[in-house]
């Protein structure tokens, strides 16, 4: 003889807490997706950047020196690079990713670069932290000029 197994019903308390536990990893998921590493291989509008050379250390062009004016800078988005002028003649290359929560900041104006997804601002001159969120400052990289072009070694 065969006995019928019933399956315990699930309580709607199971449920609710189930399907929480499945959002908040959901948002995990979402903030991890915000800070990725992965690299666009797509030059977009960064003004017909390339790379020279396969790993860390190697220079990477970035155009014309002429794009980034004094006082403010130029966000190099597909290279996660954002180079400022400070002062004429004076170029200083960040990392373009917030220390906060990792998203490519997006302008720079008034002396600041900006991070469209909290707020933070850091200076232009130093990569400092103007305003919080970020806890510390943009990563500097090493920035030359030659010939009028604007390379960037990422140590």
């Amino acid at each position: 003889m065969t006995e019928a197994v019933e399956s315990p019903a699930t309580s709607r308390r199971t449920l609710l807490c189930c399907a929480a536990a499945v959002l908040a990893g959901g948002s995990a998921v979402a903030v991890t997706g915000c800070s990725s590493d992965s690299d666009s291989s797509s030059s977009g509008a960064g003004g017909g950047a390339s790379s020279s050379g396969g790993g860390g250390g190697s220079a990477v062009d970035l155009g014309a020196a002429s794009e980034v004016p004094v006082g403010g800078g130029k966000v190099y988005r597909d290279q996660k690079i954002v180079v400022t002028q400070p002062t004429a003649g004076q170029y200083k290359a960040f990392s373009a990713k917030c220390t906060h929560a990792g998203c490519v900041v997006d302008q720079v104006t008034s002396g600041q670069i900006s991070c469209p997804c909290h707020g933070s601002k850091f200076a232009v001159a130093d990569g400092s932290v103007s305003a919080g969120p970020a806890p510390s400052s943009l990563p500097e990289y090493k920035v030359a000029v030659q010939d009028g072009k604007i390379q960037v070694t990422k140590a």
